[in-house]
């Protein structure tokens, strides 16, 4: 949520804005709202001050023994208006702050303009695009031969998109994720979290995640629960409606957990074997940080994601996000995509941002200043440090041999606990 202060403020300059994000909404009629909101506290304020006057003369008089009536009689008016007032104070409120909902984050000043993915920036690449000399696999093939992945059973038990691993399929999956959550934890200090995955409404609006994206999740109706789609809604919602002090900055959480999304808008896209699930697992990191320091925590926390695929040896690129396909949430975003030999394309593996105070003052997320002890919105953070279900299909692809076998370079190995896949 961007703050009502800066509608208010500068409208059309926010509506300027948020048109290179491709916001189709107009700004103008929560500024009338706002206006609106105004006048209508204004009024309320006055008839409550009013009340209160009357009602100290009415003591008066009781006190004095004089008479009354009117001051009561008048006392009562005030009482209707002022109810009547605060029905239509409270209409207007809920019908604002529904609005306000609606609105995407403003992209920071330094994203490139650009209406859609055509518009990205390549940062920079990582390592160069292998070359077979024999007949590369995809890594349906390589994983059908291998007995890795098992599509056909988990269609028969929940339909297409849950994928079963299978013998050291499994192995690999779980030692990935693994891998990378000590990698984290262990290398750059972040504090390992197990969340939930049943996550309530209030925090999915927090995240961004709702109203807009609401037919993209999963929801259990008997409860009222959604299923996370990734686990920076938990992990940024365990600080929902907290004051924490300056001195515990920054926070730097890291989680895994299987992740649940509908994939409504996928139809047309390609959806075979990995590249697109309902079901996937997925290290993720979320930083809380100062505002002064959240761009520099964004580009730590890219280097974060990319120094696994290093280790890996996987070949990647890092595209920085131009305003037209910025997420909802997001202030500034770069994406990380690795190649896949076998699809002959880069997939998306890593989507780090910086949301600033966006998430923070949906779910009043504050910290206290440490000398002058006033309480702030703070920054907010995340990227996957990774998604498995591409990185498995990079690794598959790019570690084959013409025998079939998968043989992993030794950095891989050392860091997976794996060499050899047959």
């Amino acid at each position: 949520m961007i703050s009502i202060k800066t509608i208010r403020e500068k409208p059309q300059s926010v509506q300027d804005i948020l048109d290179l994000k491709g916001y189709e909404g107009s700004i103008s009629k929560i500024h009338s709202l706002d206006e609106n909101y105004r006048t209508i506290n204004k009024k309320l304020e006055g008839f409550r001050a009013r009340k209160n006057k009357v009602s100290e003369q009415v003591a008066i008089s009781k006190r004095d023994g004089t008479d009354s009536n009117d001051q009561i009689v008048e006392m009562r008016k005030l009482g209707e208006h002022i109810k009547q007032l605060e029905s239509e104070l409270n209409r207007v409120k809920k019908e604002l702050n529904t609005k306000l909902d609606e609105i995407p984050n403003l992209p920071h000043s330094s994203v490139p303009k650009g209406k859609n993915e055509e518009n990205n920036v390549i940062i920079r690449e990582w390592g160069s695009k292998k070359v077979f000399d024999f007949a590369e696999k995809t890594h349906l093939e390589l994983s059908k031969d291998l007995g890795l992945i098992d599509l056909e059973r988990g269609a028969k038990i929940s339909g297409s998109g849950f994928p079963i691993y299978t013998g050291k399929g499994a192995k690999l999956e779980r030692s990935l994720i693994n891998s990378m959550i000590d990698h984290h934890t262990e290398q750059y200090g972040f504090t390992e979290i197990f969340p939930s995955v049943l996550i309530l409404e209030e925090s999915m609006r927090t995240t961004g995640q709702l109203p807009k994206f609401k037919e993209d999740m999963y929801l259990s109706e008997l409860d009222n629960l959604y299923l996370a789609p990734t686990a920076e809604v938990p992990i940024t919602n365990m600080h929902r409606q907290e004051i924490i002090p300056e001195s515990e900055l920054p926070i730097n959480y890291v989680a895994y957990s299987p992740c649940f999304r509908r994939e409504s808008g996928s139809y047309g896209k390609d959806t075979r074997g990995l590249l697109r699930l309902h079901q996937f697992n997925k290290v993720e990191m979320v930083k809380f940080v100062k505002p002064e320091e959240s761009y520099g925590a964004l580009e730590d926390l890219v280097l974060q994601a990319e120094s696994i695929l290093k280790i890996l040896g996987i070949t990647y690129r890092v595209v920085e996000l131009c305003t037209g396909d910025l997420s909802f949430s997001a202030a500034k975003c770069y994406d990380i995509e690795i190649w896949s030999p076998g699809e002959k394309k880069w997939l998306e593996v890593s989507s780090c941002s910086n949301f600033e105070d966006f998430q923070a003052r949906r779910g009043k997320i504050r910290f206290r200043g440490e000398i002058d002890k006033k309480v702030n919105l703070l920054h907010t953070l995340n990227g996957s440090g990774l998604a498995t279900p591409r990185l498995m299909v990079a690794l598959l692809e790019t570690y084959q041999n013409e025998d079939g076998k998968i043989v992993l370079s030794d950095s891989a190995a050392e860091f997976i606990g794996m060499k050899e896949i047959n």
